[in-house]
C-alpha cells in the first residue's frame, strides 16, 4: 500500500511539474514575442528620434500599440481556452 501511494504521489508530482514547466515555457515564449514585436514597432516607426514626434510617427506608434493590444488579447484568450480545455478534460 505504501509503495503504491508513493508511486502515485510521484506520478502526480511529475505531472504537476511538467504542467508547471509547460506553462512557464509558454510564458517565456509570449514574453519573447512581445519583445520581438516591440523591436519591430520601434524599427518601423522611429526613424530618427528627436525632441518631438511628428504626426506620421505618432500615428504609426498608435497603430502599432493597437495591434500590440489586439495581439495580446488574442494570445490571452487562446491561453485561457487551452487551460479551460485541459481542466475540462481531466
Amino acid at each position: 500500500m505504501s509503495d503504491f501511494d508513493s508511486t502515485s504521489s510521484s506520478i502526480n508530482g511529475d505531472k504537476e511539474l511538467q504542467e508547471f514547466l509547460m506553462i512557464e515555457k509558454q510564458k517565456a515564449q509570449v514574453n519573447a514575442q512581445i519583445h520581438e514585436f516591440n523591436e519591430i514597432c520601434w524599427d518601423k516607426c522611429i526613424g530618427k528620434p528627436g525632441s518631438k514626434l511628428d504626426s506620421s510617427t505618432e500615428t504609426c506608434l498608435t497603430n502599432c500599440v493597437d495591434r500590440f493590444i489586439d495581439t495580446s488579447l488574442l494570445i490571452t484568450q487562446r491561453f485561457a481556452h487551452m487551460l479551460q480545455k485541459r481542466s475540462s478534460g481531466m
